[in-house]
């Protein structure tokens, strides 16, 4: 366990960055959270090759601040960057995102599921009554993907038609902390936490935890339509998402262990872009910056179902995710 943490803490170099991306004319992209941090960075990477990469964020306004800077800084870029309103802690605006971009795209090479909140203020709930970091990391996040799924299928279809497989993925960002969580990772009799309530802090990796059996569960679901699923730990990074997290012995700590947010950028990257995933890894969890690895064994388990020798924990939790989202469909 000691070792697993350390190579996730302390990485080796990234082998696949922008150097390693092709031109990406005429490719779509979502990235969620795009705006700030880690997703900034990504969205950045694609447009520089020439990607259409639509940035799903609550606020316009940063947003917007965001692609301005980012074109600044690429100008000679042939790419497109579109704003996206999405709110993941609100189903309705996730019902709403899915359906405008559905109006306006006619095909989604990569959907990266990469906006999250960590250790918001006790209390925070989502639009809809749920923890926050549960009805963002967890119910929002299957709900706009299963929207886009028909749209990420059929581009799929189309690669396949011309003899190219596995360029269509979903990315699901989970985390390191998502081995700090309980065994199972998730408690599929507390969900909601309406029966036992629990810290921030354990929310955060329950969530985490349940975002990496999304990615596997998503693989077995729609591997049949030519869909890539990868959950994956960007690394220990440097973004936004320690927002909530004042002080200056905070600060002091994470300037220590922290990396660059550019560099959980190529971990995406790596998952969404590498020429050297295929179908058979679908389901396979990354880590910084770029590579295979296993995770804790009680949430391997988790991912796999009873006939497969597992305990069956990600199909029961990815089932309970569509059914909170079903009446927002």
């Amino acid at each position: 366990m000691a070792t697993a943490w350390l190579t996730q803490m302390r990485p080796p170099q990234p082998k696949f960055t922008e150097a390693n991306v092709e031109n990406l004319s005429g490719k779509v992209y979502i990235v969620t959270g795009g705006n700030a941090g880690v997703g900034k960075e990504l969205v950045a990477m694609l447009h520089a090759k020439h990607a259409t990469v639509y940035v799903a964020a609550r606020s316009e306004e940063r947003a917007a601040a965001a692609i301005e800077s980012i074109r600044s800084a690429n100008p000679s870029s042939t790419g497109h960057l579109k704003f996206l309103k999405l709110d993941l802690a609100d189903l309705v605006s996730v019902s709403n995102a899915a359906k405008s971009f559905l109006e306006s795209a006619k095909s989604l090479d990569v959907l990266f599921n990469n906006a999250g909140v960590m250790h918001p203020p006790e209390g925070s709930k989502t639009k809809q009554g749920y923890e926050l970091q549960l009805g963002v990391h967890n119910i929002g996040a299957v709900h706009f993907t299963e929207l886009l799924t028909p749209l990420l299928a059929k581009t799929a279809s189309s690669y396949s038609a011309v003899g190219k497989e596995g360029c269509v993925r979903v990315i699901w960002v989970s985390s390191l902390t998502a081995e700090r969580s309980p065994l199972g990772g998730v408690d599929l009799t507390n969900m909601d936490y309406s029966k036992r309530d629990e810290s921030k802090y354990t929310k955060y990796s329950v969530s985490k935890a349940g975002v990496y059996y999304q990615g596997t569960e998503y693989a077995k679901r729609h591997k049949h339509e030519g869909i890539i699923s990868l959950p994956l730990n960007p690394g220990n990074l440097k973004s936004d998402l320690q927002r909530h997290h004042p002080g200056l012995a905070f600060k002091v700590i994470s300037a220590a262990i922290l990396y660059p947010a550019t560099n959980g950028a190529y971990t995406e990257l790596f998952g969404g872009l590498s020429p050297d995933i295929t179908l058979a890894e679908s389901g396979t969890y990354i880590i910084p910056w770029g590579r295979f690895a296993k995770i804790r064994s009680d949430l391997d388990e988790g991912s796999r179902s009873i006939s497969e020798g597992g305990t069956g924990i990600a199909e029961k939790w990815y089932d309970w995710c569509l059914e909170q989202a079903k009446p927002y469909i």
